[in-house]
């Protein structure tokens, strides 16, 4: 998609470029333009709902790391939900780094949110460690408040990966729900539930918070492995 190229590239800062790229290492900087978010979301709303927008969101892979990031925020515009997950579907396989990945969250998807549910559990469920990450950080997003089960703490505690941008999303989740769901989250600390690096960062997560309290920190800092 040239004219789309072009119009990221009119905004390219190469300063930007070198300080996003040390925050995402496990992509080329080649791959990187270095065009700041607020104009990537602008120009998504300038093509929003246009045959432009549709025709860019079929031609997959991308180049760009910020090809992929506008694809993100595109997603967020569609308001059909069966549209929504199909398109979403078509592009997980494609991303390549935590940033992008942690992008997305369509807004029509709270309104869907058992049938999200499903979709998620599939995801948790896949080989690729985007699709798994973007599964957790649905379930984040949706699932902590008031749409929580018991369910939701099991699912992600159950994923067994050896990827690290899966279980720092898998410890970034637990340091949430227990900001959210203490009671039913701080079993899954006291009985070591989850594998030890996962344990211990998600430990190091709840420390750093500020919607933790010192008493639980300091609990939390007592299990450490």
């Amino acid at each position: 998609m040239a004219t789309i190229q072009k119009r990221l590239f009119e905004y390219e800062d190469k300063k930007y470029k070198e300080f996003n790229s040390k925050l995402i290492p496990n992509i080329s900087p080649d791959t990187q333009i270095g065009v700041r978010i607020p104009h990537i979301r602008q120009i998504a709303k300038e093509i929003r709902n246009t045959d432009e927008a549709d025709n860019f969101l079929k031609n997959l892979p991308h180049k760009y790391f910020e090809e992929n990031n506008l694809h993100g925020y595109l997603l967020e515009t569609v308001k059909d939900f069966d549209e929504t997950i199909k398109l979403t579907e078509e592009f997980l396989p494609y991303i390549d780094n935590w940033a992008t990945c942690d992008t997305i969250s369509p807004k029509v998807f709270r309104k869907n949110l058992p049938a999200l549910y499903e979709k998620i559990k599939s995801w948790l469920k896949s080989e690729k460690t985007y699709t798994v990450r973007f599964g957790v950080n649905m379930l984040m997003k949706f699932f902590l408040d008031e749409s929580f089960t018991d369910e939701v703490l099991s699912l992600v505690a159950e994923i067994e990966s050896d990827e690290y941008y899966v279980n720092m999303v898998r410890a970034w989740f637990f340091a949430t729900a227990m900001a959210k769901q203490r009671e039913k989250t701080l079993p899954y600390f006291e009985n070591k539930a989850l594998d030890k690096w996962t344990h211990n960062k998600a430990i190091q997560k709840c420390v750093e918070s500020y919607r933790i309290s010192d008493k639980d920190k300091k609990l939390l800092k007592e299990m450490k492995l």
